[in-house]
C-alpha cells in the first residue's frame, strides 16, 4: 500500500486493517468493474446512436425553443436506459422535487397510490401528506389515497401481499433504495418479481421506482424489467460527480410528456426551459457516471470489510449482492455516529476543516449530521456520511468520486474513532 502517512496521521495498526480488507473485497471489486465497462459501452453506444454533436454541448437562455442539447440529451438517457423517452433537467432540484413532479404528473383526485416498499424517504412524506397541515399541496390535500404495504421482518417486500394492494391503484410506487432503514436496497430481480406481483392484479398501475442511488449498480435498469417509470437525481449516480444540480424521469412516453407538463406547464411540456450553460456538465456527468459509480461501489465495499471487521453490523455485508452505492453501518450510540462524520469530513477535498454538528434540516422528523466537503453541495456521489440521531444510531455513507480518494475517508473516520477510544486495535 502507498505511505499513506506521508500526508495522513493513520496509525500503522489501521493500515494493516486495510489492507487485509481489500484483499477481502477482491471478488467484489472484479465484479465492479466488470460491470462499469459494461456500462460504459452502453453509454458510449447511447452517445453515438443519438448522433451527440459539439453544438449539443452549448446552452440556451429564455424560453429554450429547439435547445438541441436538451433533446439530444434526453434520447441519450432514454437510449442507455431502455425507455421511450426521458427527461433530464437541470432545473429538478433534487431527487425529491423529480419524484413530486412525477407523482403530481400522474395521480389525480380519486386516485390510490400504493407504496410497495413500506414508507417512503422522509423527504417524500410531506409530498404525499403524511405530514404537514391540509394548506401544503400536498398529494393527500389534492384527494389522492395513500396505502402501503409494510415490509417483512426481514426488510425485504412482502410479495404475497402486493396483488391484492394494488388492486384498482393507479401508481404502485417501488423506492429501491432504503433510506434511512437497515432494509436491503432492491436489486432488479426483486423489483422484476414485484413487477409480475402488480401485473397479476393490475395490469394497468402505473408502477413507478424511486432510482435514487442505484443507477449503473448493475447492469439492468428498473424499468428494463418492467417497470413504467423511473426518477432519480442527478447529483447522485448519474451525474458522475460532474453535474451541479438536476434530475431525470424515464419511460413510457405518455407518462414522461405528463410528467413534463407538470414541470413546465400543460401544452409546452418538453418543448421549452432554457439550459443556460448546464448541457456540457450534465453530458459529460453522464458519460463519466459508470466509473464513478463503480468508484463509490468501491469504497462501500472497503468500508464494510474494514468496519466488520471492527466488530460493527454492516448492510450490506462484503459479497452480498449491492442494488445501490449506499452502506449503512451500525455504530451503536451518538459518540460513535458523531466521531465516524467528522472523520468522513475531514476527508473530503472540500470544507475538510469543517466540524459537522447535527441540525434540523428541512424535511426531515429528526436531527440530522452530514458529513459533505463536496464540489456540488449535498452531491451523494462525493463521499458523504449521513445520519439520523436516533436508534439504531446507524450512519449511512455514500459516494466516493475515486476510490482512492474514498478509501482515505473510510480511514480517516476509523482514525477518529480510534483517536477518541471509541474502538480499539
Amino acid at each position: 500500500m502507498t505511505n499513506l502517512q506521508d500526508f495522513f496521521p493513520l496509525d500503522a495498526r489501521l493500515l494493516d486493517a486495510a489492507q487485509e480488507a481489500e484483499r477481502t473485497c477482491r471478488e467484489d471489486f472484479a465484479q465492479i468493474e466488470e460491470t462499469a465497462a459494461y456500462n460504459g459501452a452502453k453509454v458510449l453506444a447511447a452517445f453515438q446512436k443519438s448522433r451527440v454533436s459539439e453544438p449539443c454541448l452549448s446552452g440556451t437562455t429564455g424560453y429554450g425553443y429547439g435547445d438541441q442539447g436538451r433533446e439530444v440529451l434526453d434520447r441519450v438517457v432514454a437510449e442507455t436506459f431502455g425507455t421511450e423517452d426521458a427527461l433530464m433537467r437541470h432545473n429538478f432540484v433534487s431527487g425529491t422535487h423529480a419524484l413530486s413532479v412525477a407523482l403530481f404528473g400522474i395521480l389525480r383526485t380519486g386516485d390510490t397510490m400504493v407504496s410497495l416498499t413500506g414508507r417512503p424517504y422522509d423527504t417524500l412524506e410531506g409530498v404525499i401528506g403524511l405530514t404537514g397541515d391540509e394548506k401544503s399541496g400536498s398529494l393527500k390535500n389534492f384527494g389522492v389515497h395513500y396505502q402501503e404495504v409494510p415490509l417483512c421482518a426481514d426488510g425485504t417486500p412482502d410479495y404475497d401481499a402486493v396483488p391484492e394492494a394494488v388492486r384498482g391503484a393507479k401508481v404502485a410506487y417501488i423506492q429501491r433504495s432504503r433510506g434511512y432503514s437497515l432494509r436491503p436496497a432492491l436489486t432488479t430481480d426483486q423489483i422484476a418479481r414485484l413487477v409480475k406481483q402488480v401485473r397479476s392484479t393490475n395490469p394497468d398501475a402505473v408502477i413507478m421506482v424511486d432510482n435514487c442511488y442505484g443507477e449503473f449498480v448493475e447492469t439492468r435498469e428498473p424499468v428494463q424489467v418492467g417497470c413504467d417509470l423511473m426518477i432519480g437525481s442527478m447529483i447522485k449516480n448519474v451525474g458522475g460527480g460532474i453535474a451541479r444540480t438536476g434530475g431525470y424521469i424515464a419511460g413510457k412516453e405518455t407518462l414522461v410528456q405528463q410528467c413534463a407538463e407538470r414541470l413546465t406547464c400543460i401544452g409546452m411540456g418538453k418543448e421549452v426551459g432554457c439550459t443556460l450553460d448546464m448541457n456540457r456538465e450534465m453530458y459529460l456527468g453522464f458519460f463519466h457516471a459508470p466509473d464513478t459509480t463503480a468508484n463509490a461501489l468501491k469504497t462501500a465495499d472497503f468500508a464494510a470489510a474494514l468496519f466488520s471487521g471492527f466488530g460493527f453490523s454492516c448492510y450490506p455485508e462484503v459479497g452480498q449482492k449491492r442494488g445501490d452505492i449506499v452502506e449503512a453501518i451500525q455504530l451503536g450510540d451518538e459518540a460513535k455516529l458523531t466521531a465516524f462524520c467528522r472523520g468522513i469530513q475531514q476527508g473530503s477535498p472540500v470544507d475538510a476543516f469543517v466540524t459537522p454538528e447535527a441540525w434540523d434540516m428541512p424535511g426531515y422528523t429528526s436531527k440530522v449530521i452530514m458529513a459533505a466537503g463536496a464540489f456540488t453541495m449535498g452531491a451523494s456521489i462525493e463521499l458523504s456520511a449521513d445520519a439520523p440521531i436516533r436508534d439504531p444510531f446507524a450512519v449511512w455513507m455514500q459516494g466516493g468520486i475515486t476510490y482512492h480518494s474514498g478509501k482515505i475517508g473510510i480511514l480517516l473516520a476509523a482514525q477518529k474513532l480510534l483517536d477518541e477510544g471509541l474502538i480499539s486495535l
